[in-house]
């Protein structure tokens, strides 16, 4: 039986990709899926050389949302049963926003619900052109509950208000212009894309990377006043940090800082 989330390592160990692996339904997300990619997305952030995680998904879709036998069987299931698998999906989405590492989607097929939640969590989605996109659980007649936070955050109310409402299908195209996505290519362009962006992203230092996502969550979790209020320790610990004196001396020395190097 084939594992139901895949890991693969390049960039000499420093990439680790993670790769939903349900292709025959869409890497529609079962509870066991869940559970391995939450798994692993805590493990990898944990890795010290792991620097960029790429999530995507085996065949034909990145993901298609929930899997329909477990919701099928969620009608027939007690409050506290549906609370609980509630919280596996919140704790996917938690690993993902979470993780101290850039975390890229790669974002291409069918994806849906808690697809597009996936997606919304990630730090950069990249995604084809032609992928097709439904905030759809209205059209079941339940609610994007916990993706709502993720959505909001990426595509503002203004945009994800009327998807959430009508559970319409929208291209690529659209959902960089929604805020979804934060660049569209040509499916056969997207490897090179995403890889454009994982040189990009090695290019910054890895304690850097890891306050500047505090800093995204401070933002989101305290007031303007509380954030100003906070930062500067922020900015003063990374000051005085072995990583920004590495990175001056790169600087100032014309030359490739250590965690550039291979």
């Amino acid at each position: 039986m084939a594992d139901l989330v895949e890991q693969e390592f390049t960039d000499g160990g420093r990439v680790a990709r993670v790769w939903l692996n349900r292709p025959e339904v869409h890497n529609a997300l079962s509870g066991a899926l869940l559970d391995r990619a939450t798994e692993a997305m805590r493990m990898l952030g944990a890795r010290s050389d792991v620097r960029v995680v790429v999530i995507g998904g085996r065949g034909p879709s990145f993901c298609a949302g929930a899997d329909l036998g477990d919701m099928k069987a969620s009608s027939d299931a007690t409050f506290d049963d549906n609370l609980a698998e509630a919280g596996r999906f919140g704790a996917l989405f938690e690993a993902v926003t979470r993780c101290p590492k850039p975390v890229v989607a790669r974002v291409h097929g069918n994806v849906f619900g808690g697809g597009v939640g996936l997606t919304a969590s990630s730090d950069l989605a990249i995604g084809a052109t032609n992928a097709v996109f439904a905030i759809s659980e209205v059209r079941l007649g339940i609610i994007p509950g916990l993706i709502s936070p993720y959505l909001l955050r990426r595509m503002g109310d203004r945009n994800a208000r009327p998807l959430m409402l009508s559970g319409e299908r929208f291209d690529g195209t659209r959902a960089v212009e929604v805020g979804l996505l934060h660049r569209a290519v040509a499916a056969d362009q997207l490897d090179a894309a995403i890889d454009a962006a994982l040189a990009e992203l090695l290019k910054g230092g890895p304690r850097a990377q890891a306050r500047v996502k505090e800093v995204l969550r401070l933002n989101a979790d305290h007031t303007f006043s509380e954030v100003l209020d906070l930062v500067p320790r922020q900015l003063a610990e990374a000051r005085a940090g072995d990583e920004a004196k590495e990175g001056f001396r790169a600087f100032f020395e014309k030359r490739k800082p250590e965690w550039m190097k291979d």
